[in-house]
């Protein structure tokens, strides 16, 4: 059982410091007046403040929201990409509309062409989105297959582009080819070619272990920006993101709600719905900014307008430093890993 203990009264907002990002998106957040004490209801109307999200500085300069907006999981496409899902066009124009400037996506989602038309219809300014693809089938020339994710996207440039894995020579993980250091940097060289032609602001890699970036760091002459990997209380990967500091690449993570959807029940149970009372918010928004705490980018998604909106409540509070560090002991009492489990050992606690 936990040890953590916490107050529930009187400690909504009270004493957190203002967020100044570097970023300036701004969300508009959806409250409902109602009566003092009363309790919180999740069917709430509109109200529109203007809340900044943090952001993180990149080893490049370049600035990127700690809070995205992901188009793969439950959006991955098994059949044929030509196929527009509108449903999924107007989620990522809605997603824009409350302030998610930060656009996940990836060759491999086939998602491409509804995130596109959704940036194009949105009629925002290009320049205050940060979109993000990522290559894997086409890691052989990854020059090529940006271009053809440009087209798709309907840009000229992405600001962040990733390997989207190491894992890229063949679909079994018990192939010898794959991970291979010098096909990793062949790949990451082409990468510094296209951010070189402006194709990219940033490049960066994603699922890399510490082999992998030894291997890339040892001829790169850029040096990633950042690495997103499956990140919350129960995937903390040891080692990784202290290496990963060491050098100047930071981390973003996918699956930051696992411990609240996929992993229950579980030893951050507890805290979670304490942290979640006292802060007058959901758990999932305590997981979203027990990541942002983290020094850590959120992608999470939903096809719920509302549900976008509750997320975006984890930019107006933060945990103490003492809550961050429980939900840390706590989630290294448990392993699981949600995605990509074919390709990592049982026992493999990266």
């Amino acid at each position: 059982m936990s040890v953590f203990k916490t107050s529930i009264h009187g400690q909504h907002l009270r004493g957190i410091p203002r967020i100044k990002p570097a970023f300036t998106s701004t969300f508009s957040l959806q409250l409902q007046k109602r009566p003092l004490h009363s309790p919180r209801p999740r069917d709430l109307n509109m109200a529109k403040i203007n809340t900044p999200i943090p952001s993180l500085k990149l080893n490049d300069g370049t600035s990127i929201p700690m809070l995205g907006y992901g188009t793969g999981t439950a959006w991955y496409k098994t059949g044929d990409e030509s196929t527009v899902d509108r449903k999924l066009v107007e989620c990522v124009k809605t997603a824009i509309g409350l302030g998610y400037y930060h656009l996940d996506g990836a060759e491999v989602y086939k998602t491409e062409p509804e995130l596109g038309l959704a940036i194009k219809e949105s009629g925002v300014d290009r320049s205050k989105l940060f979109i993000t693809t990522k290559v894997m089938h086409n890691v052989g020339d990854p020059v090529t297959a940006l271009k053809t994710s440009l087209k798709k996207l309907q840009v000229d440039y992405v600001d962040l582009y990733l390997i989207h894995a190491p894992y890229f020579a063949s679909n079994d993980p018990k192939d010898p080819t794959n991970n291979d250091p010098a096909k990793l940097q062949k790949a990451w060289a082409a990468m510094e070619q296209l951010k070189e032609a402006g194709l990219a602001k940033s490049i960066g890699v994603s699922n890399y272990l510490i082999p992998d970036l030894e291997s890339t760091l040892k001829t790169a002459k850029v040096v990633p920006s950042i690495n997103q990997i499956e990140f919350h209380p129960y995937l903390q990967h040891g080692d990784l993101i202290p290496f990963q500091k060491k050098h100047g690449i930071a981390t973003a993570a996918y699956g930051p709600l696992t411990a609240t959807t996929k992993a229950k029940p579980g030893p951050v149970d507890e805290i979670y719905s304490a942290l979640a009372k006292k802060y007058a918010v959901s758990e999932g928004e305590i997981a979203l900014r027990w990541t942002i705490d983290s020094d850590v980018v959120a992608i999470t998604t939903s096809s719920k307008e509302q549900r976008l909106s509750d997320y975006l409540r984890a930019a107006t509070f933060k945990l103490t430093p003492k809550e961050v560090e429980e939900i840390g002991k706590l989630g290294l009492q448990k392993h699981f890993r949600g995605f990509w489990g074919n390709k990592f050992t049982e026992d493999n606690k990266l």
